[in-house]
């Protein structure tokens, strides 16, 4: 209700300033209780379930503006919503909202789908869409400057998978239908996925100065106050061993780094490095050869798969409802993060059993 109320209060705030608001419900709102008991100001609209348009007479001699909208009823919405919609207005400026998933994207369900053609069929000056939170443009051939679809994204990313510059796009449209597009950053903290190809490096200090330029890089990339960093580690180096083994210490590294910079954050790292390949027979040296055991003889196998499956069936059912997508939306992203996690966890298994000194920030440092 905390976030609810922030949300009425900011509509209060732009209705005082005699800015109007529309507004249409998607696959969530649809669902929430919350949303549905808000009283709103009078210069907000809240568009329901059967498409309408709102008509906004201007100044004599300036074309009025008709709004097109429409909530969904249901959570779900497996077909395209576009044919409710009415026609274009005549002699009007036309901008219609939408909550559609297009033609789909990685980790979305389809929802309302269509495709920019479809929206600029419809001879509306401007589409402004939500549901993905990645902003795209999309314009018709020759026809630059209008009949634009903006997907917006969203003004600020919740967690690394929202990674990248958030904004929200501030639209200006001329009588004569020309569309003119701003977009303005709006993210306190940016989030950034930041990997680091230590291949060859043997010398702890050298990785912890390559982590330095990296995550310097990084900051000098983000316009976002604040940088929160997922870095991740690839490539063979005689310190994979050790990376995996004392990944404490090389996050202690990691923040110190961060630290010295200023305004980044390190949330997590992914050591994906391997050790060189041995040369000689592989039989010369115990670790090696468990290596080759565990990733071509046991990994692989089809009982190992089996046993790993059953495993993660009986966990899944064990989650709440929200939560038993975790491995997988279906069985053939399920299996891939398993043998993923079966692997990192055997590399990690080896790292454990790798010996030679710990080695951390407090003994080498750049």
């Amino acid at each position: 209700m905390k976030t609810a109320t922030f949300l009425s209060d900011e509509l209060r705030r732009l209705a005082a300033a005699g800015i109007r608001s529309f507004i249409i419900r998607g696959n969530h709102d649809a669902l929430s209780r919350v949303t549905k008991e808000l009283v709103l100001p009078d210069l907000v609209k809240l568009f329901g379930g059967r498409a309408e348009h709102v008509l906004i007479e201007r100044a004599p001699g300036e074309k009025p503006v008709a709004i097109h909208g429409l909530s969904f009823a249901n959570p779900t919405a497996p077909e395209s919503l576009l044919p409710r919609y009415g026609r274009a207005i005549p002699d009007a400026i036309n901008i219609g909202i939408l909550h559609t998933s297009l033609g789909g994207a990685p980790g979305h369900d389809p929802y309302a789908p269509c495709s920019p053609a479809d929206l600029h069929a419809t001879g509306f000056d401007y589409w402004a869409l939500g549901h993905i939170h990645k902003r795209s443009v999309a314009t018709p051939s020759g026809a630059a400057g209008r009949n634009i679809v903006v997907m917006p994204g969203m003004p600020q990313g919740r967690d690394i998978n929202e990674d990248g510059a958030k904004s929200v796009t501030l639209v200006a449209i001329s009588d004569d239908g020309t569309v003119s597009l701003e977009e303005r950053q709006t993210a306190l903290a940016e989030f950034a996925r930041v990997t680091i190809d230590a291949g060859g490096l043997s010398d702890w200090s050298e990785l912890a100065q390559s982590i330095t330029h990296a995550l310097t890089q990084a900051r000098a990339g983000s316009a976002a106050p604040e940088l929160v960093v997922r870095l991740g580690f690839s490539g063979a180096t005689d310190l994979a061993w050790r990376m995996r083994r004392d990944a404490d210490l090389l996050m202690t590294e990691a923040h110190d780094r961060a630290s010295r910079i200023g305004a980044v954050w390190v949330e997590k790292i992914d050591v994906g490095c391997v050790p060189p390949k041995a040369e000689g027979p592989a039989s010369s040296d115990p670790l090696h050869e468990l290596h080759a055991l565990m990733h071509t003889d046991i990994l692989g196998s089809q009982g190992y798969g089996t046993a790993l499956a059953a495993m993660a069936e009986n966990l899944q059912g064990q989650l709440p409802p929200e939560l038993r997508d975790l491995l997988g939306t279906d069985e053939i992203r399920t299996a891939q993060t398993l043998e993923n996690l079966a692997r990192e966890g055997a590399e990690d298994v080896l790292a454990r059993l790798q010996g030679g000194p710990a080695t951390g920030p407090a003994s080498e440092t750049a």
